[in-house]
C-alpha cells in the first residue's frame, strides 16, 4: 500500500486544480486510500464521534464526554476511536488520565475536493 498523500485542490503547484473523483479515474493508491477513509466514516456511531468532535468548541474534546452520549462500553468507543484516527480523520493528546481528540480538516478538505464536482457541470440528479 502507497503512503501517496492525495492531492488538495488548488494547492498542488500548478494553475487551475488537479483531477477530482468527478473528473478523472482515480488510481490504485488513490483509491485504497480513500476506500479506507470512506470506511471509517460508514459507520452511524463513528459518524457521530466525528460530528462531536468536530462541531465542539475550542476544536477539542475528551473521551469522558463522548462516551456518555453511547449506550456502548468504553472498550468500543475506543475501538471507533481508534479506527477513526488511523483513517487520519481524528488525531489525539494524553493529557494526565484523559484523551482528548481533535479533528484533522486537511483530511475532510482533501474529502471535500475529490468529491467536488467542477464548476459548471451539473448532473440533474438531487439526493
Amino acid at each position: 500500500m502507497s503512503k501517496q498523500e492525495l492531492v488538495v485542490l488548488g494547492q498542488d503547484g500548478r494553475d487551475g486544480c488537479c483531477p477530482g473523483l468527478l473528473t478523472a479515474p482515480l488510481g490504485e493508491d488513490d483509491a485504497e486510500t480513500l476506500a479506507k477513509v470512506f470506511k471509517a466514516l460508514g459507520d452511524p456511531v463513528r459518524l457521530r464521534l466525528l460530528s462531536m468532535i468536530a462541531s465542539r468548541a475550542g476544536g477539542e474534546v475528551c473521551v469522558c464526554d463522548l462516551t456518555p452520549a453511547f449506550d456502548l462500553s468504553q472498550p468500543t468507543i475506543s475501538h471507533h476511536l481508534k479506527l477513526l484516527k488511523q483513517a487520519g480523520l481524528i488525531d489525539s493528546e494524553r493529557r494526565g488520565t484523559w484523551v482528548y481528540y481533535r479533528l484533522l480538516p486537511e483530511t475532510t478538505d482533501r474529502l471535500a475536493a475529490v468529491l467536488t464536482r467542477p464548476a459548471g457541470t451539473g448532473t440533474g440528479i438531487a439526493l
